[in-house]
């Protein structure tokens, strides 16, 4: 399991230097949630809106992990994603937690549901760490694309402020972003499946492009 952290120290995060930088994964998680929400064309619009806007040299294809699997440790960068239940059992925790202490990133996205259940396995993962709110002048919201007012509200669901919430390691390192009330996946797929007008889906794809930006070259 060294791979992975001394990868990420000799490449000081640089998206250009070989394959395992330029892949992102899709976390496939137990509890009866659906993890495949938005699985056929989310990330793979955001990869392609990511390389063709900033430049960014990241994989077409989004390969499935389960969070136990050593193959986590491939992937710089993690997306969940659901409705519903989650749950982390003690391999999964054991694992998880692992992968994001040596360096690796997961986004966790509300896709309306999953709130309650991702917060409690949150809990689990760092007991000893609080979900903090990321501020508007953090630099995810201002590292490419700018967003001065923090998190884009894309869709409304519960009418409530769209929040990012972070969990950070004990060098300050952003390793967990769960992004709630605002649905960043949805506005990633194709416009034909949610309607969306045109620039509320570029919106999203900006702002889901600022955290790749942030998370490959941190």
């Amino acid at each position: 399991m060294k791979l992975f952290k001394a990868f990420f120290v000799a490449s000081f995060f640089i998206i250009s230097i070989n394959a395992i930088a330029q892949q992102i994964a899709l976390l496939k998680y137990k509890g009866g949630g659906d993890w495949y929400a938005n699985i056929t064309t989310s990330l793979p619009n955001l990869v392609r809106f990511s390389n063709r806007q900033i430049h960014t040299k990241i994989a077409k294809d989004i390969p499935v992990v389960t969070p136990d699997s050593p193959e986590i440790f491939n992937y710089p960068f993690i997306h969940m994603t659901g409705h519903g239940n989650v749950f982390f059992d003690e391999s999964d925790i054991k694992n998880l937690r692992k992968y994001l202490l040596n360096g690796g990133f997961l986004h966790v996205d509300d896709n309306y549901g999953m709130d309650k259940y991702i917060r409690r396995e949150i809990k689990k993962l760092f007991p000893d760490k609080k979900l903090v709110e990321l501020p508007k002048n953090h630099p995810i919201f201002s590292i490419y694309f700018k967003f001065p007012n923090g998190l884009p509200k894309i869709h409304e669901h519960n009418g409530k402020r769209p929040q990012a919430f972070g969990i950070f390691d004990d060098h300050g390192r952003l390793m967990l972003l769960y992004t709630y009330e605002s649905d960043l996946g949805d506005g990633w797929e194709s416009q034909v499946i949610h309607h969306d007008p045109p620039e509320v889906h570029q919106k999203a794809l900006k702002m889901g492009a600022n955290i790749l930006y942030y998370v490959f070259t941190n």
